[in-house]
């Protein structure tokens, strides 16, 4: 889908392409610039820590990702850590959340153990998944979506929760809007590499 109008035509949406162009992009000049996570080479980097980090951009994605959140009728969100940690917690502690919706996280690795009070599976943390429920993933970069598509795969394996969306901050246009296509999980993201390296 790529940016929905509704988060496009938000009025802070042009202060947080800004933002995230100052804190997080680099230009290398080249093709091969930069080894991505992925394995990918590429001229752009996205670093999105400083900006989950800083107070402006953090309240402006928190009021996105929550109008868009509330609009796909999400009960639960989280995501892969560690990206989608800092990022859960700013939806959920949002002025814009609504008070029902909780958290959670997914490790890369289960410790070989689930929550001990809340009865999650081993490497699923934070709220209890156990009644089930819609779940939305966020993450904050996107490149081919494989680490999101493991988070929705593990959701859908140990859990009565149904993964109802992905979203993420920024979508680097590599290949993941047709992976989650193939996956049948609709995919949107508040910003797209061409937003910033556009700038």
């Amino acid at each position: 889908m790529g940016v929905h109008d509704t988060v496009r035509n938000h009025p802070e949406w042009p202060t947080l392409a800004e933002l995230v162009r100052e804190l997080a992009f680099l230009d290398g000049g080249n093709e091969t610039a930069f080894t991505l996570a992925s394995g990918k080479q590429s001229r752009w980097f996205f670093d999105t820590k400083p900006v989950m980090m800083h107070p402006r951009a953090a309240t402006i994605i928190g009021s996105l990702l929550n109008l868009r959140i509330q609009a796909m009728g999400g009960q639960l969100v989280g995501g892969l850590e560690l990206g989608a940690v800092p990022l859960t917690a700013i939806v959920v502690t949002s002025p814009d959340a609504d008070p029902a919706l909780r958290g959670f996280m997914v490790r890369k690795s289960p410790k070989g153990r689930g929550g001990r009070k809340t009865n999650n599976p081993p490497g699923i943390e934070g709220t209890s998944l156990e009644g089930g429920g819609d779940v939305v993933i966020v993450e904050d970069v996107t490149t081919t979506g494989g680490s999101s598509i493991l988070a929705v795969e593990r959701i859908h394996r140990d859990t009565d929760c149904k993964v109802i969306g992905v979203i993420s901050i920024l979508d680097r246009e590599e290949g993941a809007e047709k992976a989650f296509a193939e996956a049948g999980v609709p995919f949107e993201s508040l910003l797209t590499r061409s937003d910033i390296a556009g700038l």
